[in-house]
């Protein structure tokens, strides 16, 4: 048996090679979303050298940071609908080309307009991308291994931050010209994008896409490589059946049966963001020179936090499809939740004086493996589960629409809540943390093991939040009055 069949979930029958290997091309999607998130942070250091105003005007430094952020929210507003019309293949081409283009402008920019011209294109790539990699991979997986694929963009994230943190401080020790680092820095940008767009040229478009557009023959094609021969035509038969339902629109996404399933969307996307990830991402060596590090170990550390990101998103990969979503998302809140009040009560008390600086060190860490092994890797896979086929597209553009906003909302305003006081800063991120947790309980569904197909069915005939039941655990109850029938059955 191969080690690919004996770290997942599934028969030596089920799976082939080919689907792996899309799906990790697919998640370089999320390799270039974690490298911009985390190399703005060092080229920044050495930017001023070259744009003497940027030092001088804090607004336009974040203006520069921004940019990106305020790019993949266009990105995310139209990926939707492009990924519907054009395809989930094109979407990812172009959203490579996209990056490739905005690192180079970056690499070369001759002012700091061209810079944020840079930052703007690079951002929409990112946006197209965190729409349509979970989207694709989710509709290419068998189901048994689906969450563990769709988590692979999760590991390319958080992989993509850290290798931006040690790319950062490579070449800072290589001691470059200051003008030239920051510009090496974002410029390495365009080797994932070259990688991404490679791969994708051979990769099949996803078979729910082209049955969607008539093409059943290809779609039937596709499937039967991607899933090594087996169950073509059940499989086949369910996803013709729903792509017979009207193509949906924004609109439709207001209908009464899908409006809990948006609002399971929106809030995990909104929950994944201000819950106060990126708020260490972004600013960890801000954090731990506050409680007394130096720059130089502020640097180590945040290496240290990303490398922990990592680890604990591939534990992630492997528990996903074997324990389930919904658990993962409450026992990772619970222990943001501790982590981050902890982390609040050190700086409440005056006293803690020296050993500020090991607590903040640990209930960082601690706070990013909780929400790595849960909201970090769940949520993208939730999202990209829940919606039905019609306007699936359109829910993944509006969803990640308001992660990309309210991941703009925590780097702007992080810094001055901070500056408020951390017990005040952290504290705000523990009330997030316990709010989450009655809200995944209360109203997010398991989907653990099932077909698209047979959650959009569900979705129909019972809402997503009815009883409070996860999903697969109401298709498994069985009726009491019906075992009564059955008894009396054979009684007879």
């Amino acid at each position: 048996m191969s080690l690919i069949h004996r770290l997942l979930p599934v028969g030596d029958d089920d799976i082939g090679p080919f689907v792996i290997v899309i799906s990790a091309l697919a998640a370089l999607n999320g390799l270039l979303f974690g490298f911009d998130t985390g190399v703005i942070s060092g080229a920044l250091l050495y930017m001023s050298e070259t744009f003497p105003q940027l030092e001088a005007n804090a607004f336009l430094q974040g203006t520069v940071v921004s940019g990106a952020m305020v790019g993949a929210i266009v990105g995310a507003a139209f990926g939707g609908r492009l990924a519907d019309r054009i395809g989930r293949r094109r979407l990812i081409l172009l959203g490579a080309v996209l990056f490739f283009v905005g690192s180079f402008i970056m690499a070369v920019a001759p002012t700091v307009e061209i810079l944020i011209l840079g930052r703007l294109l690079d951002g929409i790539g990112i946006g197209f991308a965190s729409v349509v990699g979970p989207l694709y991979i989710s509709e290419m997986a068998p189901a048994k291994i689906r969450g563990s694929l769709v988590t692979l963009n999760n590991v390319a994230i958080t992989g993509g931050i850290l290798v931006s943190y040690i790319t950062n401080q490579l070449i800072a020790n290589m001691a470059f010209d200051a003008g030239l680092s920051w510009r090496i820095m974002l410029g390495l940008g365009m080797l994932p994008a070259v990688v991404l767009f490679g791969g994708i040229i051979f990769m099949p478009e996803s078979p729910r896409w082209l049955v969607e557009k008539d093409r059943e023959q290809e779609a039937r094609s596709i499937l039967s490589r991607v899933r090594n021969g087996t169950n073509i035509d059940a499989e086949m038969k369910d996803i013709m059946q729903m792509s017979k339902r009207e193509q949906g629109s924004f609109r439709d996404l207001l209908q009464p049966w899908l409006r809990p399933v948006l609002i399971v969307g929106l809030g995990l996307a909104m929950l994944q963001q201000v819950s106060g990830i990126n708020a260490v991402v972004y600013y960890a060596p801000t954090i731990l020179e506050s409680s007394g590090y130096s720059d130089i170990a502020s640097l180590f550390g945040t290496i240290g936090i990303g490398s922990i990101n990592v680890l604990l998103t591939v534990a992630a990969l492997f528990l996903v499809d074997r324990v389930g979503r919904r658990p993962l998302l409450l026992f990772g809140l619970v222990g943001m939740c501790i982590s981050v009040t902890v982390l609040a009560g050190a700086y409440m008390v005056p006293s803690m004086g020296g050993i500020i600086g090991p607590i903040t060190v640990v209930s960082l860490m601690l706070f990013v493996g909780f929400h790595a092994v849960s909201l970090g890797s769940v949520v993208w896979l939730v999202i990209s589960e829940i919606f039905p086929l019609n306007v699936r597209g359109a829910a993944m553009g509006v969803t990640t629409l308001v992660l990309w906003f309210s991941n703009f909302l925590v780097a702007q305003f992080f810094p001055s809540l901070f500056e408020i006081g951390p017990t005040v800063a952290f504290g705000v991120f523990a009330g997030i943390a316990a709010a989450g947790f009655v809200f995944v309980y209360a109203l997010v569904p398991e989907t653990k093991g099932r077909t698209l197909e047979e959650i959009e069915a569900d979705l129909r005939e019972t809402g997503v939040a009815d009883d409070n039941l996860a999903l697969s655990e109401q298709a498994e109850q069985v009726d009491p009055t019906e075992q009564v029938d059955q008894t009396d059955h054979v009684n007879d």
